[in-house]
């Protein structure tokens, strides 16, 4: 087994010091709501969001559906999960046909700071703004709560995410690295 280490920074935001611009979707995307019968929708959402990202390679569960249900399950199951910080975004196909391709989901960790869980958004409907519009939903979601302090942490290697992070007012508190093991290829053995 080899380990690779992966740079990680943690980002947060006062909300209190920032203002924040409204939050839109795209025409054919619309908002769905912590609903505790989405658990499955949010869990495929997370899975089509990261499967072939680099997210999936830090945390692997993120590349596997079994294991993004666990992941959403323990999450909504948390005292301190923030329903009005955890939202899906849905896509309209045609009538009546949906696809859900946006998920993000909030806790309160340590004390009062709100912890922003898995922004993930499907390969074929980035580009739109649907991660901002999700960040800034959730964000709004924690003012709600009464939650004025918020973090994450990202990937260093997804710069597309630390610049929009950064865009929306989040400042680099702390870089940390995560360890992961990763099993040698047989050729190398060989």
């Amino acid at each position: 087994m080899g380990v690779t280490y992966y740079k990680r920074y943690r980002m947060e935001i006062d909300l209190g010091r920032v203002s924040l611009p409204a939050e839109s979707l795209p025409a054919s995307y619309e908002w769905v709501a912590w609903s505790p019968n989405l658990l499955e929708r949010h869990a495929l959402a997370k899975f089509e969001s990261f499967r072939a990202e680099i997210d999936s390679e830090v945390f692997p569960t993120l590349g596997d559906p079994a294991s993004c249900r666990c992941l959403m399950s323990e999450i909504v199951q948390r005292a301190t999960f923030v329903p009005d910080a955890t939202w899906l975004i849905s896509c309209r196909l045609a009538e009546g046909i949906y696809e859900d391709c946006g998920t993000i989901q909030g806790l309160v960790q340590s004390g009062q700071w709100g912890a922003i869980q898995n922004v993930g958004v499907a390969v074929e409907h980035r580009g739109k703004g649907l991660g901002k519009a999700l960040v800034l939903k959730s964000l709004r979601g924690f003012q709600q709560a009464g939650v004025d302090r918020v973090y994450l942490e990202v990937t260093a290697r997804n710069a597309v995410a630390v610049n929009l992070y950064r865009s929306l007012g989040f400042c680099l508190a702390r870089t940390t690295y995560k360890a992961v093991e990763k099993p040698t290829p047989i050729y190398a053995v060989l």
